[in-house]
C-alpha cells in the first residue's frame, strides 16, 4: 500500500527540514565563536517565536484553548534549548568531524525512544534504511576518508555533544505523546516562549556581558537565518512532520543534512570535495526510497495509543 497524503506531507515537510539545517552548518561555522551559546540561542528563539507568534496570530489566530497545560512547553523548551546549547558547548572541545559522528546516532536513538514513549515498531525494511543513511552520512562526513575515521577520538566534547543528541532524539516522540491537538504553528510557539524565557534565564550573564553592536554583520546575518529558518520555520515543520509520521522515519531525515551541507558550502564558495564523496548522498537516497514506500500493515506506525 501506497504513502497517505498525510504520510507524503510529512516526508516532505523533513526534505525541507534538513535543507534548512545543513544552510545553519555551513553558516554557523563561518562565525563560531564569536558570541556566546546562551546568548546566541536565547536570542534566536525569542526571535523565532517572534515569527512563529505573528504566523500563528494572522491564521489560526492565538486561541487559550491552544495553550492548556503550559507544563508541556516548558519541558519541550528546556529539552530542545537544552540541545542547541549542548551542541555549542561540546563544539567547544570537539572538531566538527567528531560531533557530525555523534549526530548520525540522532535517527537509532529517536527509534528507541519512539518504542519507549509510543510503541513504534522498527521494521526490518526500515533498520536497513536507518543503517544505510547512516553509512551515508559517515561517507560524507569523513569525506570518504578511511584513515580520518580510524582517527576519531571519543573525548569530552564528544560525550557533551552526545547528551546534547540524546534530547534531540527524545523530542521528537514526546511532540506526539504530549500533543493534544493543537496546530503545529501553536504548539511550536508555546514551545518557543517556554524555551526563551529557561535560555534567558539561564544565559543572562552571557546575554549582559556580549557586546551587540560589535558584531559583524555576518555575525547578524547568522543570527537572523538561524531564528527564521534554522528555528521557526524547522520547529514548525518538525511538528508537523512527527504528528504524521513516527519518530525513526522523521530522525532519519537528519543522515540528509551532511549532504546539503556540501551544496551549502558549494554556495558560499567552498570547493568540491573528492568524487568518492558523493556516494555518500547516494546512500542517503536509496535509504530515504526505502522510507517512501509503504506499509500495508503500518509497522512504522505507533502499535497502541499509550
Amino acid at each position: 500500500m501506497g504513502l497517505t497524503r498525510s504520510e507524503w506531507q510529512g516526508h516532505g515537510a523533513m526534505l525541507l527540514f534538513s535543507a534548512l539545517v545543513g544552510g545553519s552548518f555551513s553558516l554557523g561555522a563561518q562565525v563560531a565563536g564569536e558570541i556566546a551559546p546562551a546568548a546566541l540561542n536565547a536570542l534566536r528563539f525569542a526571535i523565532a517565536a517572534a515569527v512563529v507568534g505573528s504566523v500563528v496570530a494572522a491564521t489560526t489566530g492565538l486561541k487559550r484553548a491552544n495553550f492548556c497545560a503550559p507544563w508541556r512547553f516548558v519541558m519541550m523548551g528546556t529539552i530542545f534549548g537544552g540541545y542547541f546549547l549542548l551542541m555549542f558547548h561540546g563544539l567547544r572541545y570537539a572538531t566538527s568531524v567528531s560531533t557530525a559522528a555523534v549526530y548520525t546516532l540522532t535517527p537509532i536513538m529517536a527509534a528507541g525512544f519512539g518504542w519507549l514513549l509510543l510503541r513504534q515498531i522498527t521494521t526490518k525494511r526500515m533498520a536497513l534504511a536507518l543503517a544505510i543513511g547512516a553509512l551515508g552520512a559517515m561517507i560524507v562526513i569523513f569525506r570518504a576518508d578511511w584513515q580520518a575515521f580510524m582517527r576519531l577520538e571519543i573525548g569530552k566534547g564528544e560525550v557533551i555533544y552526545f547528551f546534547g543528541c540524546v534530547a534531540h532524539a527524545v523530542y521528537t516522540p514526546l511532540v506526539r505523546r504530549l500533543n493534544r491537538g493543537e496546530p503545529a504553528g501553536s504548539f511550536t510557539f508555546g514551545m518557543l516562549i517556554a524555551g526563551t524565557v529557561v535560555l534567558t534565564l539561564f544565559g543572562w550573564r552571557d546575554i549582559v556581558a556580549t557586546d551587540w553592536g560589535a558584531l559583524r554583520p555576518l555575525v547578524w546575518i547568522t543570527i537572523a537565518y538561524l531564528a527564521v529558518f534554522a528555528s521557526a520555520a524547522t520547529f514548525v515543520l518538525l511538528q508537523f512532520a512527527t504528528l504524521r509520521l513516527p519518530s525513526a522515519k522523521v530522525m532519519a531525515y537528519n543522515y540528509l543534512v551532511p549532504s546539503w551541507v556540501i551544496l551549502w558550502d558549494l554556495g558560499v564558495g567552498f570547493s568540491l570535495p573528492n568524487g568518492l564523496v558523493f556516494l555518500g548522498p547516494v546512500l542517503s537516497i536509496l535509504a530515504l526510497t526505502l522510507l517512501l514506500r509503504g506499509d500495508g500493515h503500518n509497522a512504522f506506525d505507533t502499535k497502541a495509543d499509550v
